[in-house]
């Protein structure tokens, strides 16, 4: 799904003008956005949680040749959905 057809259907669904449905859907990501900038948790209720986690330096291997590399630390966006939202998607509700 695409964020224009997220649109379309908070458009549909709420009834709301277009213009406003990309107004709060632009409005939500900017919020999570921040949240994460800031090194927050955001948790989203019967959805997920979002958070920054930091990678440190490792030693890997460059699989073509084998010759040891070190991987450089990263920070990494992880998402895990709720409990309510997987036992959603399992049961097809």
């Amino acid at each position: 799904m695409t964020k224009a057809e997220l649109v379309e259907l908070i458009h549909d669904r709420v009834g709301c003008s277009r213009k406003a449905a990309v107004d709060a859907v632009e409005a939500v990501f900017a919020i999570i956005r921040d949240g994460l900038r800031r090194g927050e948790k955001v948790k989203v209720s019967g959805f997920g949680s979002f958070a920054v986690n930091h990678k440190r330096a490792r030693r890997g291997r460059n699989p073509q040749t084998g010759a040891a590399i070190i991987i450089d630390s990263r920070v990494v966006l992880s998402f895990k959905p709720s409990q309510a939202l997987k036992d959603r998607v399992d049961g097809g509700e």
